[in-house]
């Protein structure tokens, strides 16, 4: 493979170990409510912190695809680190975490920078990207081997949300396609405020409503550091005919630590046919 991004967290945010990091997850999978679908899951909302914090809530969504097959994972997450403008793609290569190397489906990532004049190849957008690469392990679990399209945000306005969505819809187009929207929801509120902010979301979430997401986002009564990613999830799900949506977990860091005076939440969904 031409291009390796090696994991910058692991070791930090998750373990470094394989059969550790490998335990973990599994241990996450047991403790999950399990829940029965009628119809294929093609897009997950899951959060980005650190596995102590949130990877339990993670686990409920991605226990759920354990065994499936897909013909591509697209996982977009928001920059956190570069500023610049569009959608970036990691259109060549694999990102490496303890437990092996993710290839990079090169030829959709040609298609959709075809497609979409937003979608281009700006690397140091990836480089100390964590939102994407915090999501790879649990798929490596639940998925075994697959191929995947690292996609980061560096605009979340709703124009731009609605062209990826239709973008990945065109490029997708007859594969069996997993959508991960990377995104964590309220930053440093007290633990009272942080579930109120939270709970508008989390009504998006269960209606699939990308729209009402996106307005509440830039009138400042929600936050959510990967809200664009979210709604182009649920926007190509729709696309996708994926209208049912569940909540499965909500909770925040002060669930975990006890620390309620300032928390950050995080909740997991998915959409089914």
């Amino acid at each position: 493979m031409s291009a390796i991004k090696k994991s910058i967290i692991a070791g930090s945010w998750y373990p470094g170990n394989p059969s550790v990091l490998r335990k973990d997850i599994e241990n996450y999978f047991q403790s999950a409510s399990p829940l029965e679908l009628g119809g294929d899951i093609v897009g997950l909302i899951a959060p980005h912190a650190g596995y102590m914090y949130s990877g339990q809530i993670a686990a409920h969504a991605y226990n759920l695809i354990r065994g499936r097959k897909y013909d591509v994972v697209i996982i977009i997450g928001p920059s956190h680190r570069v500023a610049f403008h569009g959608v970036s793609v990691f259109s060549r290569g694999g990102y490496e975490t303890p437990l092996g190397i993710v290839p990079v489906d090169e030829d959709l990532a040609e298609k959709l920078k075809k497609i979409s004049p937003i979608v281009t190849d700006f690397p140091g957008a990836h480089l100390q990207e964590h939102s994407v690469e915090i999501q790879l392990p649990f798929l490596q679990v639940a998925l075994g081997d697959f191929s995947f399209l690292p996609l980061v945000m560096g605009d979340q306005g709703a124009d731009i949300c609605q062209e990826l969505a239709e973008a990945i819809y065109k490029a997708s187009r007859g594969k069996n396609v997993l959508m991960v929207g990377s995104s964590d929801l309220s930053h440093f509120y007290n633990y009272n405020i942080a579930k109120k902010m939270d709970a508008v979301i989390l009504d998006y979430l269960k209606d699939s409503d990308a729209t009402g997401l996106l307005k509440s986002l830039e009138s400042g009564e929600v936050e959510a550091c990967g809200g664009g990613p979210m709604a182009v999830v649920m926007l190509a799900a729709q696309m996708m005919k994926a209208n049912k949506a569940h909540l499965l977990k909500y909770a925040n860091s002060g669930d975990v630590t006890g620390d309620k005076n300032s928390v950050v939440g995080y909740a997991s969904a998915v959409f089914c046919n």
